[in-house]
C-alpha cells in the first residue's frame, strides 16, 4: 500500500478496497477514533454515528461544540486537541531551551522529558474533569484560564 500511495498520490483505488464515506468511517465500531486531518469533521450530524469508546483529537478543532455535547452524553471520552496536540508545542519549547542554552539533548532525553510533561498535563486535566464532572475539553480550559489568572495576579496586572 505504501508503494501504491507513492505512485498514485494516495490510497484511493487500491486494489481490493472500497471507498468509505465519512459517515461510514465515523460509524465503524472501534475502540479509538483519531480525527487527524481536518477541523469540523465531528458535527451534530456525524457525532450520533460514532461508535468509538475514545476520541483523541490529533487535528485542530475537529469537533464542534454540538458534537462535544453528544459525546459527553454518550459517555465517549474525548481527549481534546488542546491537550492531544500539546506534544508538538512542548518539543518546540525544548528546542528553544536547547538553542538558548547552546546544549543538545539526546533524543531519548527529549522523549523522556516529553513523557513527563504530557503525563502531568493529562493527569491535571483528568483530575479537574473527574472532580467537576465536566468533559476533558472544559477541564483543559479551566486549567488554562486558572493558570493565566494566577500569572496575571503574580505579575501585578489588574
Amino acid at each position: 500500500m505504501l508503494e501504491y500511495s507513492k505512485n498514485n498520490n494516495g490510497v484511493q483505488g487500491f486494489p481490493g478496497t472500497e471507498p468509505l464515506t465519512n459517515e461510514q468511517l465515523f460509524g465503524t465500531k472501534c475502540d479509538l477514533l483519531i480525527p487527524a486531518a481536518l477541523g469540523g469533521q465531528l458535527t451534530a450530524k456525524t457525532a450520533p454515528l460514532v461508535k468509538a469508546k475514545y476520541i483523541v483529537e490529533a487535528a485542530n478543532d475537529p469537533t464542534t461544540p454540538e458534537a462535544d455535547e453528544i459525546f459527553h452524553e454518550k459517555g465517549i471520552l474525548v481527549v481534546p486537541d488542546i491537550l492531544a496536540n500539546a506534544g508538538g508545542v512542548t518539543v518546540s519549547y525544548f528546542e528553544w531551551v536547547q538553542n538558548r542554552s547552546v546544549v543538545h539533548w539526546p533524543l531519548e532525553e527529549i522523549r523522556g522529558k516529553l513523557e513527563i510533561k504530557m503525563t502531568a498535563a493529562f493527569d491535571e486535566v483528568w483530575k479537574i474533569a473527574e472532580e467537576r464532572k465536566v468533559p476533558m475539553r472544559t477541564a483543559a480550559y479551566i486549567l488554562g484560564i486558572d493558570r493565566v489568572a494566577k500569572a496575571t495576579e503574580l505579575a501585578g496586572v489588574s
